[in-house]
């Protein structure tokens, strides 16, 4: 019925939508959509120095995310600068020294706005086992982590008091994310991965009656706009990945519409992590 190329990105798509929402939620919970702004703009570094030294590409883009969180937590530590800030300057210059590195590397074609804005149409079986993989031990290490994780994001202090360690989860949570930017970045690209996850969560919040529904809605949601999103790109050939995000929009604004007899703050606020 579809051509194989089209149903491969679908089932990439997917899957990566199913693994972002739970990690989307709680980036929305944390107020830490500019950190996922950091963590993904890092991963055009990763691909300059997987280039340049020839090795695997997700390894590549894993790693450098890990140090440019890491790099965060200890400048943090030093309170120098605000987080906003250290956010900026992290950003702005791990995706500026990507793109200088890719131009000294004159002896290699790179295709930049595939790896800006993705290009899921190209995703191979080897892609796809690898996304869904990835995406289980994710999912796997959330369920795992998810306690601490929500006790953390409500209250460091609490966490602590209860022998939870805030500071291990916040670490492993990190890693998740590079992990997940890592693999997210061949279907939406660089520039587009932090809108996947931060889009379907903050529409699933308006809808869910606790953290596990408002995590479960995240990741539908995100298939949905997936699955939507390939099949307007296929109709009106558009951009695939920015097309999956607007669709992902077209979603959040229509959770924005009032229902009768609801409150909507009331319901933006009720899933009891803020």
């Amino acid at each position: 019925m579809f051509d194989d190329f089209f149903t491969r990105a679908l089932v990439a798509g997917i899957g990566v939508a199913l693994t972002a929402g739970p990690l989307g939620c709680f980036v929305v919970w944390r107020r830490m959509a500019y950190f996922g702004d950091t963590m993904a703009h890092s991963a055009l570094l990763g691909v300059a120095l997987s280039l340049f030294f020839q090795v695997n590409l997700l390894v590549s883009v894993f790693c450098v995310a890990v140090v440019v969180s890491l790099l965060l937590l200890m400048l943090q530590r030093r309170q120098s600068l605000s987080a906003d800030a250290l956010l900026g300057i992290l950003s702005h210059s791990a995706l500026a020294i990507g793109l200088v590195l890719v131009a000294f590397m004159s002896w290699v074609r790179i295709d930049l706005v595939a790896f800006l804005f993705g290009d899921i149409l190209a995703v191979t079986r080897a892609d796809i086992a690898l996304i869904w993989g990835g995406g289980v031990l994710v999912i796997a290490a959330i369920i795992a982590l998810w306690r601490p994780l929500i006790a953390s994001t409500v209250s460091e202090d609490i966490a602590e008091a209860e022998g939870m360690k805030p500071a291990r989860a916040r670490l492993l949570f990190m890693l998740l994310m590079a992990l997940v930017i890592a693999i997210a970045m061949k279907v939406v690209g660089i520039m587009l991965i932090t809108a996947l996850l931060i889009i379907p969560a903050a529409t699933a919040r308006r809808f869910s009656s606790s953290p596990e529904v408002m995590a479960v809605a995240a990741s539908l949601i995100g298939a949905v706009a997936v699955v939507g999103g390939l099949f307007g790109s296929l109709t009106y050939d558009t951009p695939s990945g920015p097309s999956i995000v607007v669709a992902a929009l077209l979603l959040f604004i229509v959770s924005l519409i009032p229902v009768a007899g609801k409150n909507t703050a009331e319901r933006a606020g009720n899933t009891g992590v803020r």
